[in-house]
């Protein structure tokens, strides 16, 4: 009888969360599928006509998968960050705190709504992305794994944002300062191959850099680090972020006066 009641619990709780970025999907799903049309268009087709290959790809083609996972990145941080803080601003939180349920169904809620919304702004991106080049999957395994994973990690990251936020402009500050200059020194729009010395070393630092071309490696079949680094990586910064949350959950941090 307990486990149906926590069943209906996460759903009710995930229904919320896909109720509310859909319904207000001009502003949380329009905005990422016309970034990434405007990326295609003018990195894509027109300095893309004037770099040509890249690794033996099309320009075009070898930024696709990137700008895929940026989108899973941004969108799966974005979701569960501003939907946390919302809820810890109405005071909606306490209605989930005083209830029956667990702290790791409250969280697992919200993160799969994160992922959720990663994946669902991931296939529009593709959608788009097949206006422009030809795409082809070169192991589904590797791409669905490492898609899940990094959405995974990023709605945990979005929620230990959220639990710090004092203030609206506080969810802001992570994506502005630290995702964004990852995203873009990530290996997206080049190959690291290219970067000379010392940067093609501190290139190497840059966590974004594995998870981008692991999902390159599992669309286009090329890559340029470590495929079980990158998912070694990626599967301990999860269990990190999860064990951080759930400590932090636990303690009432950011959630109980």
């Amino acid at each position: 009888m307990m486990n149906k009641l926590y069943f209906i619990a996460f759903f009710t709780i995930l229904r919320r969360e896909l109720k509310r970025f859909l319904r207000t999907w001009p502003q949380s799903l329009l905005p990422s599928v016309i970034n990434m049309a405007l990326y295609f268009v003018i990195f894509g087709q027109i300095l893309g006509s004037t770099i040509g290959t890249v690794e033996g790809m099309p320009y075009i083609k070898y930024i696709a998968p990137g700008l895929i996972m940026m989108a899973i990145i941004n969108n799966s941080y974005t979701n569960v960050v501003f939907s946390l803080y919302l809820m810890r601003f109405s005071k909606s939180i306490e209605e989930l705190l005083v209830a029956p349920i667990p702290n790791t169904l409250i969280l697992s809620a919200l993160v799969t709504g994160g992922i959720i919304r990663a994946f669902l702004i991931a296939v529009l991106v593709t959608i788009i992305a097949l206006f422009f080049t030809h795409l082809h999957i070169h192991s589904i395994t590797i791409t669905f794994a490492t898609a899940f994973l990094t959405a995974l990690l990023f709605s945990l990251a979005g929620f230990l944002n959220a639990l710090f936020a004092r203030r609206f402009d506080d969810t802001a500050i992570i994506p502005t300062f630290v995702l964004t200059p990852l995203n873009y020194l990530g290996g997206i729009f080049y190959s690291i191959n290219l970067l000379p010395g010392i940067w093609h070393t501190i290139a190497l630092c840059n966590p974004i850099l594995y998870m981008i071309n692991a999902f390159r490696y599992g669309l286009l079949g090329i890559t340029d680090v470590s495929l079980s680094t990158a998912f070694i990586s990626l599967i301990a910064c999860n269990i990190v972020l999860l064990g951080i949350n759930l400590y932090l959950l636990n303690r009432g941090t950011g959630i109980r006066p």
